[in-house]
């Protein structure tokens, strides 16, 4: 899967106005982005008595509208999905996923953090950025909240460039870590396959999926 990094922070901090200032940083580099926002809140995309509404009401345990510009899903969930799971549902097509929120989760994260708001979280671990204004006593880099063109430098070489090739396996719906030897077993064997099907054309995204009720 493409590389996550949840922006965290206390309310009010700032998430989403530094976020805003990273993506366009980032895809003015040639990067393509996703965004995932977290909420506590429950979200609805469709109206009672829409036609999309009514096939939900029907029994379809998922519904998607499209139009000429857009797609939209509307799935419900037994459980809040880790951002990882979601990462999933949008696809392999980006090189970034940014996600606000998210602050237990296990992705790297960038805490956006005022003074004013007393100390940095407790809960977000794996911590490799911190946009601030004030200086802070950790090992942890920290940045101005003008330096988004710093902490897209840091993304890039940490994350985006080392990932430039990705290879994701799913097991029932569960990511699995692939270390360099099955992945490249994996890759030159499906790469392989689809190229003699395809005649030779350059593949720049292979997608497999098995799926069996049993």
């Amino acid at each position: 899967m493409p590389p996550i990094i949840s922006i965290v922070g206390k309310s009010s901090s700032g998430k989403t106005t530094f976020l805003e200032k990273l993506i366009r940083e980032i895809t003015n580099r040639g990067y393509k982005i996703a965004t995932v926002k977290h909420s506590h809140h429950s979200i609805s995309f469709d109206q009672p008595n829409k036609d999309s509404w009514r096939h939900a009401q029907s029994g379809a345990s998922a519904t998607m509208v499209s139009s000429t510009t857009e797609i939209q899903v509307i799935k419900p969930v037994a459980r809040e999905l880790t951002i990882e799971e979601l990462a999933r549902h949008l696809g392999e097509e980006y090189d970034l996923i940014l996600s606000e929120g998210f602050s237990r989760g296990s992705a790297p994260k960038i805490e956006i953090h005022r003074k004013e708001a007393g100390p940095l979280l407790d809960s977000a671990s794996n911590l490799f950025a911190v946009v601030t204004d004030e200086p802070l006593d950790i090992e942890t880099r920290q940045f101005s909240f003008e330096d988004a063109q710093g902490v897209a430098a840091l993304i890039e070489e940490k994350y985006l460039k080392p990932n430039r090739e990705r290879v994701s396996l799913y097991v029932n719906g569960e990511n699995i870590p692939l270390s360099a030897f099955p992945k490249q077993i994996i890759s030159n064997a499906l790469l392989a396959m689809a190229n003699s099907l395809k005649g030779g054309q350059e593949i720049k995204d292979l997608e497999y999926r098995y799926h069996a009720d049993k």
